[in-house]
């Protein structure tokens, strides 16, 4: 495990923005910012994800954690290589260990949200609605009689609008999607299938690990063949939950939250000084990074299966020495 001086020396040595005069991107390529990545695209289809060191949460940037873009690269790249052979990626290269190259692809405007638990600490989440009284969730029948934390009777399909960055996104049913017009029944439906078929792989890898897999989000595009592909991340501590399975019966039973090391630890620290999501964003104290960043840590290493070992160097001038054959293409 990484040291906890060595991510608070780290600490100063984020990664917030890429600047493309910075990093050493030609003029051509085009910018597209998104809540952790940054992402530059060239005319011949590549495209080049950085994965900064941002951290979000109830749709908001909060700030930043050490290595915490090495951890995300990393664990994307291990899942794309992993489930590759049944679900189409964008992948090409990984040239540095806070960046890929990939496909360039359009992406489709809604995000493939699977549950199999009941829980959630969001105005959005499957727990909220059922507290209020809510028993259809995008779509889905949701039987009475279950308990914050506890399983769904099968994982469930519940789409996502993308809002623009800032903004809220909405859970919403397949009708509602389709009707909207923003993809095609064929497009949902491909990707649909693509996305249950890696979350039924993701659980039986993580029940492997000790791990439950207990939602995620995917992203997934259009390449310009037609083939929809998987895009962005996979099975990543921001856009999965994950608890221990060792101790979860223990602390259902007793009404506790189950053990996990993703950034909803960072959500219940914010939750706990009152913010949710709206108004001004409180700082994130020091030792709430560090401790952060040590559950990302862990989860790469249980994830993957081997230490997390960072690089400690400055990321930007690292980036653009790593990169630098790419943009010179």
């Amino acid at each position: 495990m990484v040291s906890a001086e060595t991510l608070s020396a780290a600490l100063t040595k984020t990664l917030a923005d890429v600047s493309p005069e910075a990093l050493g991107v030609p003029a051509s390529w085009k910018r597209y910012e998104g809540k952790v990545r940054d992402n530059f695209t060239a005319a011949d289809g590549r495209r080049v994800l950085v994965t900064t060191d941002r951290i979000s949460a109830f749709d908001r940037v909060l700030g930043t954690l050490p290595f915490k873009g090495q951890v995300l690269n990393r664990i994307a790249a291990h899942w794309f290589s992993l489930t590759k052979s049944f679900a189409p990626n964008h992948l090409l290269s990984v040239p540095d260990p806070q960046a890929v190259v990939a496909r360039e692809c359009r992406p489709l405007p809604v995000e493939m949200v699977v549950r199999s638990y009941l829980t959630g600490v969001t105005s959005t989440s499957i727990w909220t609605a059922y507290a209020r009284g809510d028993r259809t969730f995008c779509g889905h029948a949701l039987p009475e009689g279950l308990k914050k934390n506890e399983p769904l009777p099968a994982p469930i399909l519940t789409p996502s609008t993308k809002a623009p960055k800032g903004g809220h996104d909405i859970s919403v049913s397949r009708g509602d999607i389709l009707a909207s017009g923003v993809v095609t029944p064929d497009e949902f439906d491909r990707a649909a299938e693509i996305a249950m078929k890696l979350f039924a792989f993701g659980q039986a890898e993580c029940e492997k690990r000790g791990l439950i897999l207990v939602d995620t989000k995917y992203e997934l595009g259009v390449a310009p063949d037609g083939e929809i592909v998987v895009i962005d991340e996979i099975h990543t501590p921001d856009s999965s939950r994950y608890w221990f399975r060792a101790s979860y019966p223990e602390r259902l039973a007793k009404g506790e939250e189950p053990e996990s090391f993703d950034k909803e630890y960072v959500r219940r620290w914010l939750a706990s000084v009152g913010f949710t999501g709206d108004g001004p964003i409180p700082p994130i104290p020091d030792q709430v990074r560090v401790e952060a960043a040590m559950r990302y840590i862990t989860a790469y290493e249980t994830i993957v299966g081997e230490p997390f070992v960072p690089d400690e160097e400055d990321p930007l001038p690292r980036l653009k020495r790593n990169l630098a054959s790419v943009f010179a293409r």
